[in-house]
């Protein structure tokens, strides 16, 4: 097939989930499929991300956007103009006249087989009517997102501006999807929320994959028996909110009844005041972005995943899997996943029941042993790769058939419709 991939952002630093679930998709389909990368490009990418899209794709086309500083003064008016907007504002941001006309240009000059919008954003870009078959990536459901970051919401003003952006983003995501001739989901729930809550019927789920000889204990570092560990973007909402909830209040439950508990947070860009409070509290380390998260997850004798709003599957739940690392996660952290609490990982959702499941892995070596050893064994076995961008591929190609078969209907209605007439 001939791919033409949308994106808001190019590939490299490959430091997120939503970076890596398509670095590694799109690599594997390179190798069977013709693959233009279009994307929009707002100068924060690597030196090198142009020259290292060769990785994962044939051509790269890049379109200059901007988009305003998080917590600027530009950021908040924005927000504010927002309010009159139909438009959700994580969609309304990504709006690009460069990259519609470049989608219409591309496919009057290439004969792509495919369009493949990578998450909801792109898609407030692509034209209404295009002769090529279309399909949505969807990694979240993005309203489910919003939805849960209202219902968690104690601020009033921030409540009611949540509510918005929710019901923004119901409408306008149902009217995405319904749109393209399939959807892509990243687990059975999410697919299954998509058909009931937008009625679709074209639509599938591809599981996230892991790179399970990258991610892999290599016996170099030494573990630090009390130090849990956290790993993702911290600019990302879930993510925030999360610390925050873990920061406040399962961490003080937690070192009650072991005292010397630390965590270690890693991922870019974490909020100030989180900054703040590793500087002031030695319990507490911030590292943002590194190279390598690795030997951060080795050291840790716990991972945990306190997500309260997210959408989608947790890719970094796979990698911790691999490292064979005990796991404590909430039940949307582990959403979408086929795993077991008290097989693969413990769940716990409320603020005790979290310290909880800590104190025992952290506590009792044979439990966190037995979960760590598990998790690897159910990775290892099923979520590689090459598998899951093979099952992805197969989704484009019905959305292609299905596409032809529409044309060859037409057609034949048109022939018809000429055969009458003479």
């Amino acid at each position: 097939m001939r791919i033409l991939w949308l994106k808001t952002e190019l590939l490299h630093p490959v430091d997120k989930g939503g970076k890596i679930r398509t670095f590694h998709m799109l690599k594997e389909l390179k190798r069977e499929h013709h693959v233009t990368y279009l994307t929009l490009d707002d100068g924060s990418a690597a030196p090198d991300a142009g020259e290292r899209a060769r990785e994962y794709c044939h051509e790269l086309v890049r379109v200059p956007h901007r988009t305003r500083e998080k917590f600027s003064a530009g950021f908040y008016g924005e927000l504010a103009a927002n309010l009159v907007s139909p438009l959700p504002y994580f969609m309304k941001k990504y709006r690009s006249q460069g990259m519609r006309r470049e989608i219409e240009r591309l496919d009057a000059v290439d004969n792509f087989d495919v369009l493949v919008c990578d998450f909801l954003q792109p898609s407030v870009n692509v034209p209404a009517r295009l002769p090529v078959a279309t399909v949505l990536f969807q990694h979240n459901v993005e309203a489910m997102i919003w939805k849960r970051h209202y219902e968690v919401q104690t601020n009033p003003l921030k409540k009611s501006y949540l509510y918005g952006q929710w019901r923004k983003s119901h409408a306008y995501e149902r009217a995405a999807c319904r749109r393209f001739d399939h959807v892509v989901a990243v687990s059975a729930e999410d697919r299954e929320t998509m058909e009931r809550a937008y009625g679709l019927k074209s639509v599938s789920d591809v599981p996230t994959g892991v790179d399970t000889e990258f991610f892999r204990p290599r016996g170099t570092e030494r573990r630090e028996p009390h130090n849990m560990v956290f790993t993702g973007s911290m600019d990302w909402l879930p993510n925030e909110d999360a610390i925050q909830f873990f920061t406040k209040e399962i961490m003080p439950r937690i070192r009650e009844r072991v005292p010397d508990a630390t965590l270690t947070v890693v991922g870019r860009n974490p909020y100030a005041s989180l900054v703040e409070l590793g500087q002031r509290d030695s319990s507490v380390i911030v590292t943002g972005r590194v190279e390598d998260v690795r030997p951060y997850m080795e050291r840790a004798a716990a991972y945990v995943v306190p997500i309260r709003v997210g959408g989608g599957t947790r890719l970094k739940i796979y990698e911790a899997m691999a490292m064979e690392k005990p796991i404590v996660s909430t039940t949307i952290g582990a959403e979408g996943l086929p795993v077991a609490d008290g097989r693969e990982l413990l769940l716990a959702d409320t603020a005790e029941e979290f310290a909880s499941a800590v104190v025992r892995v952290l506590t009792d070596e044979a439990t966190a042993r037995e979960l760590g050893a598990r998790a690897a064994v159910a990775v290892r076995e099923r979520f590689s790769w090459d598998k899951v961008s093979e099952a992805f591929a197969d989704a484009c190609g019905r959305a292609v058939a299905a596409r032809a078969a529409e044309r060859t209907l037409a057609g034949a209605g048109l022939e018809t419709l000429i055969g009458g007439r003479g």
